[in-house]
């Protein structure tokens, strides 16, 4: 499933909610300041990656990531030149 940037910002505003965390604790928790808790709830996309996995991991929010199915085996060739001399 695809999520937006406001999507995945509101499923961390419900759960901080939920857990009853205010963002000022998220932020300490995380690492992170509030300004970013904010920003990242409200969906900016901008937001570094490495905090927003970090707050989803304070939360126990669970990402996971599937790579693309490949059909064929990719190899890699390499190709060399030759140059000659006259």
């Amino acid at each position: 499933m695809r999520y937006t940037t406001q999507q995945i910002g509101q499923m961390i505003r419900d759960t901080r909610k939920k857990l009853g965390v205010t963002q000022k604790d998220l932020a300490l928790t995380s690492g992170t300041g509030v300004r970013f808790v904010i920003d990242l709830e409200r969906g900016k996309e901008t937001c570094e990656i490495g905090k927003a996995l970090r707050v989803l991991q304070t939360l126990g929010i669970k990402l996971t990531l599937t790579p693309p199915a490949t059909t064929a085996t990719t190899t890699a060739t390499t190709t060399t030149a030759t140059m000659k001399e006259d």
